[in-house]
């Protein structure tokens, strides 16, 4: 029905930067909410940021807090994390998450109800 393709990761020095992407295709969507998180090796998938279409109400985690942003592109149904100033830490598998409601919590991984394939992120030091 819907399928969401993850790119842009890589590798990065601490310090640097990198700009993920996140493509909807199949069903189009005008509302609802995407999101992006991560795993890191043993590790449990976490929240990253979140946004929401109506409004473009933006959440982030903690950790990524003033360093990461999440925007849009609603003509072209894309989600992009700009990941600035990376730590090792920020090492992990980025997922990109849909959700076709505007009531989920945007940091409640619950209630997202597609995945992307992930994308690599390798911060090193």
């Amino acid at each position: 029905q819907v399928q969401l393709v993850e790119s842009g990761g890589g590798l990065a020095q601490a310090g640097g930067s990198l700009r993920l992407s996140c493509a909807a295709s199949g069903r189009t969507f005008s509302s609802g909410a995407m999101g992006w998180f991560r795993q890191a090796p043993g590790k449990e998938r976490e929240f990253v940021a979140g946004l929401g279409w109506s409004y473009g109400n933006t959440c982030y985690a903690d950790s990524v807090k003033g360093r990461f942003t999440i925007s849009r592109d609603n003509a072209k149904n894309t989600v992009y994390l700009q990941m600035n100033s990376l730590k090792p830490e920020d090492t992990a598998v980025y997922y990109c998450a849909l959700s076709y409601s505007d009531h989920i919590v945007l940091f409640d991984i619950t209630g997202y109800d597609y995945w992307g394939q992930g994308t690599q992120v390798t911060v090193s030091s």
